[in-house]
């Protein structure tokens, strides 16, 4: 009999795929689903990034290959980001390098630096990608737990108590996912003294920055941070674009020439029109941010914490980001059981903290991806229960 790899014993179908597929046959059988669970913006991009696409759409020499570093008004676009809004100086020629959404790039990293054995930091809870990934690549996946009480960071003495003699890279992300909490500069600090003092890459997973944020911040924005640091950004939740698979990756160039070599096996370029799309949002103004990165979720978030509110959770009312991260009361076993009854009694889905790590047993996540009108309306359903 025909056998998958052994490499698909250490990894599970994401748990997304299979819950959405329960939501579309539970839709499919007349059910009003108000959906919390993930989080990919409901709103479109600025005029301007849609006109862009469609108007390079319509040139008759625009849909060949393209380059696999991208193009070099996209790459100089990401420079000038960086600049703007969190004070980094790139090159956009050796240390900018797009990427067909950043959650690719997680697998490039991995597959560049690690070798079968090789131990990874992997923060629980976390994006369940980091773990897959490492997994898939056959390193060693090595949890560090974040905490409340530390406000979800590193505890950097339980990290100095690891044998961290064959950790060759540690994945963070902050702001985080999925507590909501911010980054700051003392943090980073931090890591890049962590990840030089024990020769250990730092990648930082950065999509959430602009999202109820006042102030963007970039690991790389601490000196010599370069040396030992990777950063991942995307355009999904600050732009509007999740669908349109744009991300980037900055770092010193031998880190990029390292990656490239993965990547250039692995894919054929950005379709050009996205890429000069890309351009054009990066270029949105402060108010078009103000808008849709902060009035918009906060109106959104006024109501996701009175469903907290309603479901006896707590919550750090100081969380930024996409989503909104509640403790949930001692009466449910676990958030598996809290969000199985929001599904099934009141046809709201939530995420089950579960999903992202043992330390998420206790808490649930909501999406602020759904209009103020289907927020009360679960909102509404819960108080009915």
């Amino acid at each position: 009999m025909i056998q998958p790899s052994d490499r698909l014993n250490s990894v599970q179908e994401y748990w997304f795929s299979t819950k959405l597929k329960e939501i579309a046959e539970l839709k499919a059988q007349g059910k009003n689903i108000v959906e919390l669970g993930v989080g990919g913006p409901d709103m479109p991009p600025s005029e301007e990034t849609i006109n862009a696409l469609c108007q390079e759409a319509q040139k008759p020499n625009t849909h060949g290959y393209q380059s696999y570093v991208g193009i070099p008004e996209l790459r100089r676009a990401f420079a000038d980001w960086y600049k703007k809004w969190f004070n980094v100086e790139l090159n956009p020629n050796a240390e900018v390098q797009p990427l067909i959404g950043s959650k690719e790039g997680i697998m490039h990293i991995s597959l560049a630096f690690l070798n079968a054995g090789d131990g990874v930091l992997v923060p629980n809870p976390g994006y369940p990608t980091y773990a897959a990934v490492s997994n898939l690549v056959q390193a060693r996946v090595i949890p560090y737990e974040l905490d409340e009480a530390n406000g979800w960071y590193p505890d950097f003495k339980a990290l100095e108590k690891l044998d961290l003699s064959n950790v060759k890279l540690m994945w963070i992300n902050y702001p985080n996912m999925p507590t909501g909490a911010p980054a700051t500069l003392e943090l980073f600090e931090k890591l890049v003294a962590f990840g030089k003092k024990h020769n250990i890459v730092i990648v930082n997973d950065n999509p959430y920055s602009f999202v109820l944020n006042d102030k963007q911040l970039s690991i790389l924005a601490v000196e010599g941070a370069k040396d030992v640091c990777i950063e991942l950004n995307s355009m999904s939740k600050s732009h509007n674009m999740p669908g349109w698979r744009m991300g980037v990756l900055a770092t010193n160039a031998q880190f990029l020439k390292w990656i490239l070599q993965v990547k250039t096996n692995m894919d054929s370029g950005i379709f050009r029109p996205l890429q000069v799309a890309a351009v054009a949002a990066l270029s949105n103004s402060e108010a078009w941010h103000k808008e849709f990165n902060y009035n918009l979720y906060a109106r959104r978030r006024k109501i996701a914490e009175k469903i907290m509110n309603a479901l006896n959770c707590k919550f750090d009312p100081m969380q930024v980001g996409l989503f909104l991260w509640g403790r949930i009361p001692e009466n449910y076993a676990d958030s598996a059981e809290l969000a199985d009854k929001l599904l099934y009694e009141a046809n709201v889905f939530v995420t089950p903290g579960f999903i992202f790590g043992s330390q998420g047993k206790r808490y649930i996540r909501l999406s602020l991806c759904a209009t103020e009108e289907r927020l009360q309306e679960a909102l509404d359903r819960i108080n009915n229960l």
